[in-house]
């Protein structure tokens, strides 16, 4: 199901600045290259519930990596 905010004209009348995500995806691109594509830490995870620890479990089971 698509999302319900993705629709273009949720605020038509809008004339804020608006992101190219084509233009934003290039950016962050070019300058995590310039970094040296650093290792970004990952979410430790110390306050996933439990219904999410089993989802985890279940993917990492099935041989997924999440």
């Amino acid at each position: 199901m698509a999302s319900q905010r993705s629709k273009s004209d949720l605020a038509p009348d809008w004339t804020g600045p608006r992101v190219n995500f084509a233009d934003f995806a290039a950016s962050l691109a070019a300058r995590r290259a310039a970094l040296g594509n650093p290792e970004l830490p990952r979410n430790a995870g110390d306050r996933r519930t439990a219904s999410k620890r089993a989802l985890l479990k279940a993917i990492e089971a099935a041989g997924g990596k999440w």
